[in-house]
């Protein structure tokens, strides 16, 4: 919501002095979002002045039309003689009155003027459009021509209201009210403890049974309608200056006077209005639900197919109107036209207005499903004012007579549903408790007033909410309304307590060191949402069958592409992969930890919980069972470079190597053993695809995989080539390494080191003969690793050589070394009995 300052003031007496940005400040004190505060005029500097087009000389020999204009300006110019201006513009004749800048002025942008040739000719100054002027969009993108009255020489800055300051307001949800100058005046009032000049308080005529006939066929989706009737309309009138200039200051285009009326009292009273050509309109006037596939053409000139949910107003014809969206183009104004024989006008002379209030949901659920969002329907979907349709079909009929010379027939109708103003019953200290500060009930009272309540009682109030707060329906509705207006400034900063010996779980203790760790290794988290569409199975060659396809949907998503909750992490990690890869980030490592979903074989139901008091352990444990199960996992990806090249080095590029080294980190913080034998699962590369294997119960369970892409997954996706992933379960993780993170065990004895380079088949696994290493090595081996791998001729055909470094220690001496020699034997030959394993030299 765009509110010039200017406008404010109408309704309340703000201090002379203030400015925008002080006005901004109180009202965010007041619980409003005030985005910007905009300079409007900000570095104008005249003269600027009304002039008036004395001749018109075409100039020729050029690639654009141009004119060569001379303007009586008055005095304005200091010479009184006309001021000679070049202009390429079209849209103006001799006799007109344009708004004329002279030399020396400054337009907004910093743009000085002066006298300079140009075309041939010396031009003295500029013939202004809306634009130069920052005035934003008239719908002519050409001269500004004003209306006759004006005299020549009239300062234009002033005439057009060029300087001025623009608030600029998000309103939330429950805010609607503040969709208005009313609402955004009222809480300007508020704020400054000023009366307000209600723009609604009008006199209006009651209804009589001789008014336009309309009949409403659904209560419940219109609960009131007021038509009124304005007819002699002069087909020639336009909107006076000051109201286009209003209109385009709170960000909406001037289109003809009577849309500009309704749009001018919808801006200012919050209602929105619609106005019928009566020519048009065959009959009673209806309110009823569309027939289902309907078909109605709509203002925009679409022909839309309706829906049975929605509301439409009708006569004898059928839809006429998209009752708070969109009227129909069957019915539209008819902007007036001149017959170019007779000299006559012709347009719309009579018109029906209508005011109505519309169910929020009803006309939310419209503009969403036709994709049709307007200036109505954003106001009746946060809430419109019920009581004000009265009010503003009045101030629409004033300003038509006033300004379009029309006449208000005598006739208004009125058709209304019962019902009651709402009550709220609230304890008077309930503001109190709820803010942790005594206010009393006197500000209690006072404040709830000031926002339009009536209040009675005493320690119990019974709190009458006025028509325009339909958000208001709770006590604690009303104690915020309180603590806002008294100021979020004011309350009380107290920190909780924490009782003692709790803290992080376990759980939440590892995610910390996982996320920590893998940060310190380079990686950058990405979070993405848990969101996934099935298409992206295919892409990552799971089978038909995998246990990751069963997946939970969503009954409402946010995207019918994604409707579905995440069951592995890899979609989300790998779009902002891809994404960022687009973008010129090609050296990329990314992780992200969190929750995927696992449908249940048999889905349960939720039970309702009570909402009057806190429910059972067996209710919540009810409802915990009918959720999904939710593991939390732990994922990188990579690609590019991982080392990168300079005076140091080559660099090396990111490889499976590195996804299945993240894996190890993780395991380390788990405080368990990984380990890692070759597999072939889904999106990864058969031959360069890790299984990561921890034993839990004395069983083995893979929980996850590591390794290089598949190509055609990398192709699919849209990923760099030789994209590397890992993915692993942390919760089975921890399980598998206790509650107890082991501390590493130092010891102060010498380590004793033996070297081993064995030859095995090409086919044989490392992870084989690195775990026969470890069995056969027994209780003094410290640890193991595997430093080179060789093929060639010198290990025969079908063969490789693994060369391991073992590190032996005792923990209560210093080993001799036959001991580590005899230790090393025994690794060999159960490396050897297990994997056919022989010493390389041999």
């Amino acid at each position: 919501m765009r509110v010039p300052l200017s406008w404010l003031r109408e309704y309340v007496d703000l201090p002379a002095g203030e400015s925008g940005r002080d006005v901004a400040a109180k009202l965010v004190d007041a619980g409003l979002e005030v985005e910007t505060v905009e300079q409007l005029g900000g570095g104008l500097k005249g003269p600027l002045v009304v002039g008036q087009v004395l001749t018109i000389e075409e100039l020729e020999g050029f690639r654009k039309p141009i004119r060569f204009c001379t303007v009586d300006v008055g005095s304005a110019n200091g010479t009184g003689e006309p001021q000679e201006i070049v202009c390429g513009a079209r849209n103006f004749a001799v006799g007109d009155k344009v708004v004329v800048v002279l030399p020396g002025a400054v337009l907004p942008g910093d743009f000085a003027i002066a006298s300079r040739k140009t075309y041939g000719r010396t031009s003295h100054g500029m013939i202004c459009s809306g634009d130069e002027l920052g005035m934003g969009d008239d719908g002519t993108h050409g001269i500004i021509v004003l209306p006759p009255e004006h005299e020549v020489g009239t300062d234009a800055i002033e005439l057009l209201q060029l300087v001025d300051e623009v608030l600029d307001i998000d309103i939330t949800p429950d805010r609607g009210y503040c969709m208005s100058m009313r609402g955004v005046a009222r809480e300007a009032a508020t704020a400054y403890g000023l009366p307000l000049r209600d723009p609604a308080l009008l006199d209006v005529p009651a209804p009589n049974s001789y008014g336009y006939p309309v009949k409403v066929d659904d209560p419940a989706g219109c609960d009131r309608f007021t038509a009124r009737t304005v007819t002699g309309l002069d087909p020639e009138a336009r909107s006076p200056i000051w109201l286009t200039r209003r209109l385009q200051k709170a960000g909406m285009r001037p289109i003809s006077l009577a849309v500009d009326i309704t749009n001018y009292v919808m801006l200012e009273l919050g209602q929105p209005l619609h106005a019928y050509d009566r020519a048009s309109v065959e009959g009673t006037i209806g309110v009823r639900r569309a027939e289902q596939g309907e078909k109605f053409t709509t203002l925009d000139g679409v022909k839309r197919t309706l829906d049975a949910e929605d509301l439409v107003i009708t006569d004898n014809s059928g839809p006429i109107g998209l009752a708070g969206v969109m009227g129909g183009a069957n019915t539209e104004i008819a902007d007036s036209v001149t017959d170019p024989e007779t000299g006559a006008v012709t347009g719309t002379t009579d018109v029906v207005i209508e005011a109505a209030h519309f169910d929020s949901v009803s006309i939310s659920r419209t503009a969403r499903r036709l994709k049709l969002s307007s200036e109505a329907s954003k106001r009746f979907e946060r809430g419109v004012d019920p009581q004000a349709a009265a009010a503003a079909a009045q101030r629409t009929v004033d300003l038509l007579v006033l300004l379009a010379g029309g006449t208000a027939e005598a006739g208004v109708t009125e058709v209304i549903a019962p019902g009651a103003p709402r009550t709220i019953a609230m304890p008077a200290d309930h503001p109190d408790r709820v803010a942790g500060m005594e206010y009393g009930r006197e500000t209690v009272v006072r404040r709830l007033q000031e926002i339009g309540c009536d209040v009675y009682g005493q320690d119990e109030l019974v709190v009458t909410v006025p028509s325009w707060r339909p958000d208001l329906a709770a006590p604690n509705d009303l104690a915020e309304e309180v603590i806002r207006l008294e100021g979020y400034g004011n309350l009380p900063s107290t920190l909780p307590q924490v009782p003692s010996g709790r803290g992080l779980t376990a759980r939440q203790q590892l995610h910390r060191r996982v996320g920590r760790a893998l940060a310190g290794a380079g990686y950058v988290e990405a979070l993405s949402y848990p969101f996934i569409g099935e298409g992206v199975f295919d892409q990552l060659q799971l089978p038909a069958h995998d246990v990751a396809r069963q997946v939970v949907k969503l009954v409402n998503p946010i995207s019918d592409e994604e409707p579905a909750l995440r069951t592995t992490l890899l979609p989300g990690l790998l779009g902002a992969l891809r994404r960022n890869d687009s973008r010129g980030s090609h050296d990329l490592a990314l992780f992200e930890t969190g929750s995927v979903f696992r449908a249940a074989a048999q889905p349960g139901v939720a039970v309702r919980l009570p909402v009057d008091r806190r429910p059972t352990d067996e209710e919540i444990a009810t409802l915990n069972a009918a959720l999904p199960a939710q593991p939390r996992y732990a994922a990188v990806v990579l690609a590019g470079a991982r080392e990168q090249a300079g005076w140091w080095g080559k660099g090396r590029p990111a490889d499976w190597a590195d996804a299945v080294q993240a894996a190890r980190a993780l395991a380390v913080e788990a405080g368990t053993e990984l380990v890692v034998r070759q597999g072939q699962y889904g999106p990864w590369h058969p031959g360069r695809c890790a299984e990561l294997v921890v034993t839990l119960g004395g069983v083995e369970q893979v929980i996850g995989h590591a390794g290089e892409l598949h190509p055609r997954v990398v192709k699919a996706m849209g990923l760099p080539a030789r994209t590397s992933a890992m993915e692993i379960d942390l919760d089975r993780l921890a399980a598998a390494g206790g509650e107890a993170l082991q501390a590493p065990r130092i010891s102060s004895f010498p380590v004793a080191t033996q070297d081993v380079a064995l030859i095995v088949d090409a086919s044989v696994p490392a992870s084989s003969v690195e775990a026969a290493l470890r069995k056969g090595a027994g209780e003094l081996l410290e640890s193991l690793r595997l430093f080179d791998v060789f093929t060639g001729e010198q290990v025969g055909e079908g063969k490789k050589s693994l060369a391991y470094a073992l590190r032996f220690r005792a923990a209560d001496r210093t080993l001799t070394a036959e001991e580590s020699t005899a230790a090393r034997d025994a690794a060999v030959a159960l490396a050897g009995e297990r994997t056919g394993a022989v010493l390389r030299g041999a």
